[in-house]
C-alpha cells in the first residue's frame, strides 16, 4: 500500500468512521480510499466543498461522539487552523493528516517539512497544542495513526499527523496489526440528545468573569501531562557519538543511511529522531549534550525544528544546521559530507542574521 492508503486503513481499523476533506496532492489517496472504504465499515465519508467546510464537518461529528478525521497539505491545513483553535478550546477529539509540499503559496507536490513550526508552535490563535507525530515508515505511519485516535480521545485534544509528499506516496513492506481494544471509550461530554439527562454544552467561548482564565489553566495543565507522558523518540549510536544528527521524518531515514556507513567506516556518529515534535523530547536531548559533543539538525526546512534542538541544549553543545527549502530532497551523499565537516572540526560556517550556525 501507499503510505496514503495505510493511514485511511489504519484510520478505519482504529474506529474511524467519519472522514470530511478536500482534494489536494500529495495526499489525495486518503479520501479517494476513504470513498469507498467508509461506506463499506458503516462510516460516513464526504467531499467537502473547501477545507474550512471540512474541518467544520470534523468539529460536529467529534462533538457528537464520533472518531472523526481528516487530511489535507500545507495550504490546505492553513485553512483548517480556525477550528483547529476552536477544536482545541472546546476539547474535542480530532485527528488531523498533513502531508506536507513544497511552500511557501502552492510551491509544488514534492515532500516538505517547512510546516513544523505551524504544526508545534500553534497555528492557530490561542495558546493551544495538539499531539503532533512524525512517523519516518509505512509500519509507524500505520501505528501512530491508531496510536492518534486513542490519544485524541484520551486528551480530548486534536492530534496531527505530520507526513510528507515522499512517505505520503512510497510503498514498502509493513505489518497491519490488528486492533487490540473491543470497544472505544465511553464518552460523558457528546452531544447525543438530552431526553433523559440534563443538557450538555460544547463550547470554546467563554465570556463570564475569570472564566476563560480559568479554563486556560486546565488546558495548560493538561498540555504539561502531555510533556509529562507523551514524549517519545529514537536513537542511534547515541552514546559514544562525537556528532549526532537530530531528524525527524522521511529525513531521519535519509541521515540513518549515512550514519549507518560512516559508522561502518570508523566514525563516532549517531541520530536522535523525535517521534512526537510535540511535546519535544527536549529532556532526552537536553542530557545527551556536553562539551565533548557537537549536535546537527538536518531538515528539509530553512531552518525550524533547530530552533528547539538549540533550546533544550541551552549551550552545552555547538548546534549546526543543514536543510533545504521546499522544492528539493536532500540526498545521503550531502548529509555524509556535512557530517564529516564537524567530524573533521573544519565546518564552513555562515552567520545569519539569526544568530544560527549554519553549514
Amino acid at each position: 500500500m501507499r503510505g496514503n492508503e495505510v493511514i485511511a486503513e489504519a484510520a478505519i481499523q482504529a474506529g474511524c468512521r467519519f472522514y470530511a476533506g478536500y482534494p489536494i496532492t500529495p495526499q489525495n489517496e486518503i479520501p479517494e480510499y476513504m470513498s469507498w472504504r467508509m461506506p463499506e465499515v458503516g462510516g460516513i465519508f464526504i467531499q467537502a466543498e473547501s477545507e474550512l467546510a471540512a474541518i467544520n464537518m470534523v468539529y460536529g461529528a467529534s462533538a457528537a461522539g464520533m472518531r472523526a478525521m481528516t487530511s489535507s497539505s500545507s495550504p490546505g491545513i492553513s485553512l483548517k487552523q480556525e477550528t483547529i483553535s476552536y477544536l482545541a478550546g472546546a476539547e474535542l477529539p480530532a485527528v488531523i493528516v498533513n502531508m506536507q509540499r513544497g511552500g511557501p503559496g502552492l510551491g509544488n507536490i514534492s515532500g516538505s517539512q517547512s510546516d513544523y513550526f505551524q504544526a508545534v508552535k500553534g497555528g492557530g490563535h490561542g495558546d493551544y497544542k495538539m499531539i503532533v507525530f512524525a512517523p519516518y515508515s509505512l509500519q509507524e505511519l500505520w501505528n501512530l495513526t491508531k496510536l492518534a485516535f486513542d490519544k485524541a480521545d484520551e486528551y480530548r485534544t486534536p492530534v496531527m499527523i505530520l507526513g510528507d509528499g515522499v512517505i505520503g506516496q512510497m510503498m514498502e513492506p509493513f505489518i497491519p496489526t490488528p486492533c487490540i481494544k473491543s470497544g472505544l471509550p465511553e464518552k460523558d461530554w457528546i452531544l447525543d440528545g438530552c431526553k433523559d439527562r440534563e443538557p450538555r454544552v460544547v463550547k470554546s467561548l467563554y465570556m463570564g468573569d475569570g472564566e476563560l482564565g480559568m479554563r486556560n489553566n486546565i488546558l495548560q495543565e493538561k498540555y504539561k501531562t502531555m510533556k509529562r507522558k507523551e514524549v517519545r523518540y529514537e536513537s542511534y549510536y547515541a552514546e559514544d557519538a562525537e556528532v549526532l544528527v537530530v531528524a525527524f521524518g522521511v529525513v531521519a531515514r535519509i541521515v540513518l543511511s549515512s550514519v549507518i556507513k560512516l559508522r561502518h567506516e570508523g566514525f563516532k556518529v549517531g541520530l536522535f529522531r523525535p517521534v512526537t515534535l510535540f511535546p519535544f523530547p527536549e529532556k532526552e536531548i537536553f542530557m545527551l549534550s556536553g562539551d565533548n559533543r557537537r549536535f546537527i539538525t538536518v531538515e528539509m526546512n530553512a531552518g525550524q525544528m533547530v530552533e528547539d534542538v538549540r533550546l533544550s541544549i541551552n549551550g552545552r553543545s555547538e548546534v549546526f544546521f543543514y536543510g533545504r527549502p521546499g522544492g528539493s530532497i536532500i540526498t545521503p551523499e550531502e548529509v555524509r559530507d556535512k557530517i564529516l565537516l564537524l567530524l573533521n572540526h573544519q565546518p564552513y560556517l555562515v552567520k545569519t542574521d539569526f544568530n544560527k550556525w549554519d553549514i
